[in-house]
C-alpha cells in the first residue's frame, strides 16, 4: 500500500513539474518580446520657443463714417477761458463740458466730441518732418485704424506750431460694440522745453471747423 501511494505521487509530482516548465516557457517567450516604447514628448526647448514666440498684432480695418454723423458743436456754442498754472498755458473751451484734469494735461468731453491738452519735455521746436517721425509714429502706435491726411507748418496767434490732421476709429462702445469713424486734429506747440499737443475730435463728417479754429488759435502760452 506504501509503495503504491509513493508511486501516485511520483506520477503526481511529474505532470506538476511539466505544467510549471510549460508555464514558465510561456513567461519566458512573453517577456522576451521588447517592451512598447511610450510616444516622445515634445522636447523642453521646442515647447518653449513656441510659448515665448510673440504674437502677431492684429490689424483693424476703418469702419466706414456715419452717413448722418452726429458732434457738430452749435453755432451757439459759449465758450470759457481754461487756464492751466501747472501746465502754463490758456485756451478756449465749450462751456459745460465734462473737465479730467491730471496735472498740466487736461480734457473736456461731450459725447462724441473732445478737446484734450497734454504737455511734456521737448529738445526743440517741432516742424512738420519731425513730427512725422516721432508724434505723428505715436499716433499711429496709439490709435485705432489711424489714417494721416495732413501734416503741415502753420502760422498761429501763438507762434509757429505743426498741425496733424487724421482719421481713426473710436472705442468699441461698452453695450454695443459699436465703433465711430473720427476725425481729429492735432496741433504741437513748443516753447522753452515744453511741447504741448492740443487735439480735437468728432464724429468724420461733422461740422466743427469754425470752433476748432477757435480753439487752436486761442492757444497761449502764460509761464
Amino acid at each position: 500500500m506504501l509503495q503504491h501511494f509513493t508511486m501516485k505521487q511520483t506520477i503526481v509530482a511529474f505532470w506538476a513539474a511539466v505544467l510549471v516548465a510549460a508555464c514558465q516557457g510561456r513567461t519566458q517567450t512573453s517577456n522576451s518580446q521588447p517592451p512598447t516604447q511610450p510616444a516622445a514628448a515634445p522636447s523642453t526647448a521646442s515647447t518653449a520657443s513656441a510659448t515665448t514666440e510673440a504674437p502677431v498684432p492684429s490689424t483693424e480695418s476703418a469702419v466706414a463714417p456715419e452717413v448722418n454723423p452726429p458732434g457738430d458743436i452749435p453755432d451757439t456754442q459759449a465758450f470759457i477761458v481754461y487756464k492751466s498754472t501747472v501746465g502754463g498755458y490758456s485756451l478756449d473751451v465749450p462751456e459745460g463740458w465734462s473737465r479730467t484734469e491730471n496735472g498740466a494735461n487736461v480734457s473736456f468731453v461731450d459725447k462724441l466730441d473732445g478737446v484734450s491738452v497734454t504737455v511734456t519735455p521737448g529738445a526743440a521746436a517741432p516742424t512738420a518732418a519731425t513730427a512725422r517721425s516721432t508724434e505723428v509714429k505715436q499716433i499711429q502706435q496709439t490709435g485705432r485704424a489711424v489714417q494721416i491726411t495732413s501734416v503741415q507748418s502753420v502760422k498761429l496767434p501763438s507762434g509757429p506750431a505743426v498741425q496733424v490732421k487724421y482719421t481713426s476709429n473710436s472705442d468699441p462702445n461698452p453695450v454695443t460694440n459699436k465703433q465711430i469713424r473720427m476725425e481729429n486734429e492735432a496741433y504741437l506747440y513748443f516753447k522753452n522745453g515744453r511741447l504741448a499737443t492740443l487735439t480735437l475730435w468728432a464724429p468724420q463728417g461733422a461740422d466743427n471747423v469754425d470752433q476748432w479754429n477757435r480753439m487752436s488759435k486761442s492757444f497761449r502760452w502764460t509761464g
